[in-house]
C-alpha cells in the first residue's frame, strides 16, 4: 500500500483518540490525568491486537525528499535537504502554530481560554468548542508522530514501538515553556541524543547498551530538574487554567 495512506490513517486515529479524550474530559469532566492514562493503556492494547497480523511483514517507507542542488552540499546537504517529508512538515507545522497563536485573533482567543476559561466564558467565548478543536488538533499531531515511527524510523510493525517517547513529548512542553519554537528545538536535541547513543553502540563504545539507551531519558530528566529550580521560568508562560476542568453554567 501507499505510505501516504498509512500516514493519513495514523493522523486520523490520533484525532479519533483525542476526540474520545475530549468527550470524557470536556463534556463529562472526568479527571484528565486518569483519563489520559486509561486511554494510553487502551491504545497499547488495541494497537497490539490490531498489529498482530502485521508482525514480521515488510513495511513501506516514506521516501526522502532530495532537493536538487541543495542535498549535494557537503556535510549539511543530506542533513537539511535530504530528509523525509514529515521532517519538513514538522517545521512547517511549528511555524504555522506560532503564527496562529501569536498573530491571529482566534489564536489570541485560544490563549485567553488557557489563561482564564471563566473570564473567556463570561465574554461569550465558546470555551468547550475551542478546547475540542485544540485537543483534536493535538491528537492529529501525535498521530503524525506515530506514523513517522512506523513509516520512516522503523518501516514495519513493532509492538510498543513508541517506547515511552510520548512521555518525552510532555516533558518537552514543560522544557519549552509553552513556546512552539522551543518545542521544536528541544525535540531535535532529544532526537540528536537518541541517534547519538545508537551510533555509540554501533562504534562499540565499552558501555552497557542499556545505559546508552537510557541516555535520552536521563537527559530529559536532568533538563526538567534544572528548569524546575527556576520557578519564574517554569511559570512564565504556563496557562493559568492548565489541567482545570471547565463546567459552564447551565
Amino acid at each position: 500500500g501507499s505510505p501516504w495512506i498509512g500516514l493519513l490513517a495514523a493522523i486520523a486515529m490520533g484525532a479519533l483518540f483525542s476526540l474520545l479524550f475530549a468527550v470524557m474530559t470536556l463534556s463529562l469532566a472526568t479527571n484528565q490525568v486518569a483519563t489520559g492514562l486509561s486511554l494510553t493503556l487502551l491504545g497499547l492494547g488495541l494497537s497490539g491486537m490490531i498489529g498482530t497480523s502485521f508482525v514480521g511483514q515488510p513495511g513501506v517507507r516514506l521516501p526522502n525528499l532530495d532537493i536538487p542542488g541543495l542535498s549535494s552540499i557537503p556535510v549539511v546537504g543530506k542533513l537539511l535537504f535530504g530528509q523525509d517529508p514529515v521532517f519538513y512538515i514538522s517545521i512547517a507545522l511549528t511555524a504555522a502554530v506560532m503564527w496562529f497563536l501569536f498573530r491571529t485573533r482566534t489564536g489570541l482567543t485560544l490563549r485567553s481560554i488557557g489563561d482564564s476559561h471563566t473570564s473567556a466564558h463570561a465574554l461569550g467565548i465558546k470555551v468547550i468548542r475551542y478546547r475540542y478543536l485544540a485537543v483534536i488538533f493535538g491528537g492529529a499531531c501525535a498521530g503524525l508522530a506515530g506514523g513517522h515511527l512506523s513509516l520512516v524510523y522503523t518501516p514495519q510493525w513493532v509492538e510498543n514501538m513508541t517506547a515511552g517517547r510520548g512521555w518525552i513529548a510532555l516533558a518537552l512542553v514543560v522544557f519549552a515553556s509553552w513556546r512552539p519554537w522551543r518545542v521544536l528545538a528541544g525535540a531535535y536535541i532529544f532526537g540528536a541524543v537518541w541517534i547519538g547513543q545508537l551510533h555509540a553502540q554501533a562504534f562499540g563504545i565499552p558501555v552497557p547498551s542499556q545505559m546508552l539507551s537510557s541516555l535520552p531519558y536521563l537527559a530529559t530528566v536532568v533538563v526538567l530538574v534544572l528548569i524546575s529550580r527556576n520557578k519564574r521560568l517554569t511559570m512564565m508562560n504556563t496557562p493559568a487554567s492548565l489541567g482545570q476542568p471547565f463546567v459552564p453554567d447551565r
